[in-house]
């Protein structure tokens, strides 16, 4: 059982995912840039608009974490599982993520700053 409240529980799992997704588009954008694409600056824009929104909210998760005392520090990797200490005002918990679970979340995120782009 956690001692972390779930609000908290998932700031401190944003501190996971966002920079996983900031790599991720990192590279894509890379892979954009050398690609042949007839039409590269609509993906360059749409990649570069995402990654200025997702570094705005994780410097926002970051702020939030160093105020209330809160730490992510990833311990253990495999090929399997990602293991995280998660520190909370005193208290330590181990997590233990599937790395499908981790990429499929990473998906989501993509998916979701993506289409936020179209509902403006």
């Amino acid at each position: 059982m956690t001692r972390i409240p779930e609000d908290d529980r998932n700031i401190m799992e944003k501190a996971i995912y966002l920079p996983m997704v900031l790599i991720i588009l990192n590279r894509d954008l890379t892979i954009v840039e050398k690609s042949s694409f007839k039409l590269k600056k609509p993906y360059l824009i749409l990649i570069d608009e995402t990654m200025k929104i997702i570094q705005k909210e994780l410097a926002e998760v970051k702020q939030y974490m160093k105020k209330h005392k809160l730490q992510v520090i990833e311990t253990k990797r495999d090929d399997a599982f990602t293991m995280y200490m998660f520190l909370y005002k005193g208290y330590e918990e181990s997590h233990n993520y599937f790395n499908p679970r981790i990429r499929n979340k990473v998906q989501e995120l993509m998916e979701y700053y993506f289409l936020r782009h179209l509902s403006r």
